[in-house]
């Protein structure tokens, strides 16, 4: 089933219904904060005061980190108050002062943005213009952001020669997970609640050597020791749902595959891959990609140094008596509440896989790559399905 976004834009229904939540826990900015709880009272189920606390708290992280770099939202409107609409922007931190700002529609569609552009920060101050061409009017730009504000002018015309002009103001806004902080409901194995390693060891460690060298941080949350190696769970599982929650490090003088690069393994064999893949195309080697096989439906991936969910489900290859395989793993994922992955199936290993013994359990592995990607919060529901 479908859902229409735009002329030519579909995106699974599936996908739009899950956004809605999301959209709403952020549809309001820093700046308005005091709203946000009838909102989200309605749509997670979560207490109000907690949500709004989160919500600041990372406001404050963030505006730590960068004051520039995130989601903003807003609206555009005409200088003859004849139209308006909503308008949002992702910036992203490219390094010694230079962003990209990626000016959209809405959030979390896989639609083209109404301009890309790229701004230099001087004395406090990010400028970025250029040209466009949106609904068929060629448009010019100019915008800055300082002071937590931003704020912007366009004007153009279409090939009829029909002049159009206007504003638009965006504020900074924080939009979290709706599974954030889940907790393991009863049965689950918890794998990690940020106290110890128990459950996991050191890939590649010689017998009675393979204890984990990775830190502990402060408030519940692991870290990649970069060249450490990965780790693995001791315990192996067939078919699970999955709850994690990753935090991708600020990077912004690395590019690509440089960039927060981590992964999580099911059965140390299909990579959901981890990154900051923040602003980008969404790619199938980027954040919730299936590492070669499946790009997620929409980039559902958070500024960097923002805490984000994996829910997992995962489906194991089914063999005959004579050990053929009768039919492929396949795994659904959700990525900060919305479904980027659904039950897609998944033919072999994909790169980096521990083995390629798809007939066995296999354990929940954590790549090393080299960069401090943090973990926190990870627990398993085995699943009995025929």
């Amino acid at each position: 089933m479908i859902c229409e976004t735009g002329e030519k834009d579909m995106v699974p229904k599936e996908v739009c219904r899950n956004a809605v939540c999301r959209f709403l826990i952020g549809v309001c900015g820093i700046f308005v904060l005091v709203f946000v709880p009838v909102i989200l009272s309605s749509c997670t189920g979560v207490k109000k005061e907690k949500i709004v606390s989160k919500e600041i708290s990372v406001a404050k992280e963030e505006q730590a980190v960068d004051p520039y770099m995130g989601d903003w939202q807003g609206r555009w409107r005409t200088n003859d108050a004849s139209d308006s609409g909503s308008l949002v922007a992702q910036v992203l931190a490219l390094g010694k002062g230079i962003y990209r700002v990626k000016l959209l529609e809405e959030f979390d569609q896989r639609i083209p943005p109404i301009a890309v552009f790229e701004g230099q920060l001087k004395d406090g101050r990010l400028s970025f213009s250029g040209n466009t061409n949106y609904q068929n009017f060629d448009l010019e730009i100019q915008a800055t952001i300082e002071t937590g504000k931003f704020t912007g002018t366009f004007k153009g015309k279409d090939a009829g020669g029909q002049q159009v002009s206007g504003t638009f103001e965006l504020e900074k806004t924080v939009r979290l997970s709706p599974s954030l902080e889940a907790k393991p409901p009863r049965g689950a194995i918890v794998l990690f609640d940020g106290k110890n390693f128990n459950q996991w060891e050191r890939i590649g460690g010689e017998a009675g050597k393979k204890e984990v060298r990775w830190k502990l941080l402060p408030g519940g949350a692991m870290e990649v020791a970069p060249g450490s190696g990965s780790i693995v769970t001791k315990k192996k599982f067939k078919d699970f749902e999955l709850h994690l929650e990753f935090r991708t490090p600020f990077m912004p003088d690395a590019r690509g595959q440089g960039r927060g690069n981590s992964g999580v393994y099911l059965q140390n064999r299909y990579e959901i891959q981890v990154l900051d893949s923040y602003g980008l195309e969404g790619l199938d080697n980027e954040c919730g990609g299936i590492y070669t096989v499946a790009a997620p439906l929409v980039n559902m991936c958070a500024p960097p140094m923002q805490w984000q969910t994996y829910d997992v489900t995962f489906r194991a290859p089914r063999f005959d008596s004579a050990g053929n395989k009768t039919k492929d793993a396949y795994v659904t994922v959700a990525h900060n509440g919305v479904t980027i992955i659904s039950q897609k199936q998944i033919p072999g290993p994909t790169g980096g896989a521990l083995d390629s013994n798809v007939n066995q359990p296999g354990g929940i592995y954590l790549q090393d790559h080299g960069n401090r990607v943090q973990y926190r919060n990870i627990w398993l529901v085995e699943q009995n399905g025929g």
